[in-house]
């Protein structure tokens, strides 16, 4: 049987001259190997004519007579000695020692036989020379050796771990015979240089072929992690049923790489029916089982784990401890961190220099004053401290908390004498853009152009990360220009930096040159182009982004369907949300808070309570985020006995500590409910000082329910705290102005004025077949719209519309208020929609400001007039107006 030889492409190594062939008689010429710096024999090998060619052999390998001190009675071995010699040397990994005895061998009288040459081919395999190997091929074609099977299988195996897999196919075609061996060689070659289809076409053929050879273990094995690097586990269940056919399952190597194949490929549940099935398990499947939970951030169950492996009588290793150390990321779980550490100490692992960095990681990764102590302490107690160990503890106090202290660490440790690697440059990076020292950044930046470090891609990507991070987005496009070879790192990490820095469409444009370039988008890319999406309230777009990920299979990663989620519920399709929602596993939290955030800005309060309460059936734990989560919901869908009793559930049940940021939804809640001493009360136990969110919220609680005295304190309190913000003087203004307090209004103006702040121009937007229409407030552009709209207003007003001019906070006639609310944008964007859609088609409106009083009453009206369902989200939630009626209850 004859294999098609693979395309040129397949050259994974350099070029390389041709290897001799059977048949070349001009090769037969070229090699020749003699003695050089040797005791001189009284019988010289015919090979060994040459002793240029020796010392060239020798030469490329490295190998030296002081290496190894060769025997005199070694002489007079016989070639099954010498063979034996040889082997065991290569066995032993000493592959400099064992070309060096072949060496020796070739000044005897002795010719190489089928079991001498695959020795020293394996050992040029083990030195990584290949010009050695073909000097070897060479002599194989010389002596007649290149028609057997043990030469051939050694030299297919070669070829293929140089890369030269079209070399290795060349040697298997001029094969006369093969048997397992040559098989499973090739395959490997084919599965390690990326040959992932050949490899399994290959299997096909070895199952077809006329020698009706069988697959072994090796062969499964080896094909094993070719499934999980293409993520087929189609592929990989078809081998595991071939492995049952030819009973092989047993087969302990056969079991792990399925299970790691499974885990690879994110199926749990079979990888876990395998382990448990095993009656046999030894280090490397509690290892494989721990690493694939350790990767899913699954830490209890990754504890449990090494203690089952522990009660079934296995030895934890190096590579035990360092994949459950991975899991420990946070203070909870510095005990088992300690414990760790106790058993590494016993059982002598600590002193690996990999497990000790990861135990510095781990102790600094654990977020308090005491861990990092015991970073330290590790640290200090190293023998051998490496530039890795200094890594290790300079990227704990980076990424956990303290970054002065890592700057502080990289200036000692570069005083030592140690020269920063991109690990190194990228702690320091983070460190600086945590702490916002944009100098300090620069000037590494200008350390790593003055050693050269530029085009180092990792160090690259580190710097366009800091630049994101201090927010500078032409620093950082610059730098993103100018990187030559761009990986998907360097791509994600500048979308992500658009969608962060709140600049939507540049987000969108890159991810399209993105996928215009060919590179293949990662998860966080996506969730950063969904969330941009999101800003920019473009519905159909992120319609369109949902069917990409439904393509590329990105849903079953949490953060895009939480994405997902979140982005139909701030366009206005809470259903969509919903139903992202049911079709996930439901399995993680933050799916689960997300979808309680969703409703909570719809207003439906009691939808949120439900899950809420569902979610911890499902045995899921709120945190943080889901509480604040929960209180947003309570406080618009005012719920406020409910949102008081999560709040102290929060302690007393689930020992959660409120932040600020829960303190600000109560606060909000009861301000809503006019429920100031209740508000006031609870500022005042609060653990921290409020901050200008609490009193931002509490002042416009009181301009609506008419407290000015209240007012007039918070109003007070916010200036001092936040005086640079045109947001703050715009609401005090607003409070003088509902009462008519006009001088103190001009007050507010003219310091506005004074310091430079213009108050945000009121905006509305609706997305009609893919395109987005802007309105702004008192805009005349289209008269047709002003006609539309008194149109609206004659209808309304026979179901009791009048125009509530309470809410044009100006100094000026009734009539003139009037023209003012007309010209409201929210008024605006409906009339547009009305006029440029489909009858019964919903109207999604989006709003930057608050919706007033006036434009609620009208547009709730309207509804009713019109028969249409209209959605508008301000920048405090959303309002579904249907059949003359609110979502919100008035209550907003």
């Amino acid at each position: 049987m004859t294999m098609m030889s693979p395309p040129s492409s397949v050259h994974v190594g350099s070029h390389h001259p041709s290897p001799p062939h059977v048949g070349t008689s001009s090769a037969t010429t070229k090699i020749g190997i003699t003695k050089c710096q040797l005791p001189a024999r009284r019988h010289l090998n015919p090979l060994s004519q040459d002793t240029n060619r020796l010392c060239k052999f020798k030469n490329l390998t490295g190998a030296h007579t002081e290496t190894i001190s060769i025997p005199l009675q070694w002489e007079n071995n016989n070639l099954y000695q010498w063979n034996a010699i040889i082997s065991r040397y290569a066995k032993s990994n000493l592959w400099y020692d064992a070309i060096l005895i072949f060496c020796q061998f070739l000044q005897t009288d002795h010719k190489p036989d089928h079991f001498t040459l695959p020795c020293v081919i394996k050992a040029c395999v083990g030195i990584s020379n290949l010009n050695c190997g073909l000097l070897i091929h060479g002599m194989a074609v010389k002596i007649g050796l290149i028609s057997d099977i043990f030469v051939g299988n050694a030299l297919v195996a070669m070829y293929g771990n140089f890369g030269f897999v079209e070399d290795a196919v060349k040697v298997f075609d001029l094969m006369p015979r093969r048997n397992l061996i040559t098989w499973n060689s090739l395959i490997s070659g084919f599965s390690g240089n990326g040959f992932y289809q050949e490899s399994f076409d290959l299997l096909v053929k070895l199952l077809v072929n006329e020698d009706e050879l069988i697959p072994d273990g090796v062969t499964l094995v080896t094909l094993l992690p070719v499934c999980a690097a293409e993520k087929d586990v189609l592929v990989g269940k078809l081998i595991q049923s071939l492995a049952f056919k030819l009973g092989l399952y047993q087969d302990l190597k056969v079991q792990n790489a399925l299970m790691d194949m499974y885990l690879k490929c994110g199926y749990m549940l079979e990888a876990r029916t395998i382990l448990e099935g095993n009656e046999n398990k030894n280090v490397v499947s509690w290892n494989s089982f721990i690493l694939g939970c350790s990767k899913e951030g699954e830490d209890e169950q990754t504890f449990q784990l090494l203690h089952n492996m522990l009660i079934s009588g296995v030895k934890p290793d190096q590579v035990t401890i360092l994949n459950v150390l991975s899991v420990c990321l946070h203070h909870s779980q510095l005990l088992k961190v300690k414990e760790l550490h106790g058993y590494s100490i016993r059982h002598g692992i600590e002193s690996d220099q990999f497990v000790g960095n990861a135990f510095i990681a781990a102790y600094a990764k654990c977020e308090c004053g005491s861990s990092l102590t015991l970073a330290g302490n590790v640290f200090n107690m190293m023998k051998d401290v490496t530039l890795s160990s200094w890594n290790a503890f300079i990227g704990g106090y980076a990424k956990n908390g303290n970054p002065l202290k890592a700057v502080d660490l990289f200036v000692k440790m570069t005083s030592l004498g140690f020269k920063p690697d991109w690990y190194s440059i990228g702690s320091l990076l983070l460190a600086c853009a945590e702490l916002k020292l944009l100098q300090y950044g620069k000037e590494t930046h200008g350390f790593v152009i003055r050693n050269r470090l530029e085009t180092d891609l990792q160090v690259s990507n580190s710097l366009l990360s800091f630049y994101i991070q201090c927010e500078e987005p032409l620093s950082a496009k610059i730098m993103f220009d100018g990187i030559e070879n761009k990986n998907f790192i360097s791509w994600n990490a500048m979308i992500t930096g658009y969608s962060q820095m709140k600049q939507p469409n540049e987000a969108l444009n890159l991810f399209r040159m993105m996928v215009y370039s060919g590179i293949q988008p990662y998860e966080i890319a996506v969730t950063s182009v969904i969330n941009a999406c999101t800003q920019l309230s473009a519905l159909r777009l992120g319609q369109s982004v949902h069917c990409f990920t439904l393509k590329k299979n990105f849903t079953r990663d949490i953060y895009v369907s939480s994405s997902i989620i979140d982005m139909y519920s701030k366009t206005g399709c809470i259903k969509a949300s919903q139903s992202v929602f049911d079709q996930t596993g439901k399995n993680h939290i933050g799916l689960w808070t997300v979808m309680i955030a969703a409703y909570g800005i719809h207003g439906n309060g009691k939808k949120a309570m439900m899950l809420f309460y569902e979610m911890q059936n499902f045995n899921m734990k709120p945190d943080h985020f889901t509480f604040i989560a929960i209180l947003m919901a309570c406080n618009h869908g005012g719920l406020v006995k409910q949102g008081l009793n999560v709040f102290n559930e929060m302690q007393t049940i689930h020992g959660v500590k409120p932040k600020l940021e829960h303190y600000a939804c109560i606060i909000d809640m009861l301000g809503r409910a006019r429920l100031f001493d209740d508000a006031l009360m609870l500022i005042n136990e609060m653990p921290e000082e409020p901050d200008a969110r609490i009193w931002s919220s509490l002042l416009s609680s009181c301009r609506v329910h008419g407290d000015m005295e209240l007012g007039n304190k918070c109003a007070d309190k916010l200036l001092q705290l936040d005086p640079n913000k045109a947001e703050n003087y715009v609401l005090t203004s607003n409070l003088f102005a509902s009462f008519c307090k006009w001088d103190d209004v001009r007050i507010m103006r003219q310091r506005m004025k004074e310091l430079g702040l213009k108050k945000e121009v009121s905006c509305s937007w609706i997305e009609l077949k893919g395109k987005v229409y802007n309105f702004f407030a008192g805009d005349k552009i289209l008269p047709n719209i002003h006609d539309m709209w008194r149109k609206l207003e004659d209808d309304i007003t026979q179901h009791g519309y009048k125009p509530d001019t309470k809410c044009v906070l100006h100094d000026l006639k009734e009539d003139e208020k009037v023209d003012i609310l007309r010209g409201h944008s929210e008024k605006l964007a409906v009339s547009f929609g009305l006029l440029r859609s489909c009858k019964g088609e919903t109207l999604r409106i989006f709003k930057n400001l608050r919706i007033c009083e006036d434009c609620h009453n009208a547009i709730k009206l309207v509804s009713k007039a019109v028969d249409r369902e209209i959605i508008i989200r301000d920048n405090k939630r959303f309002h579904h107006f249907r059949y003359g009626h609110c979502s919100c209850g008035e209550y907003w």
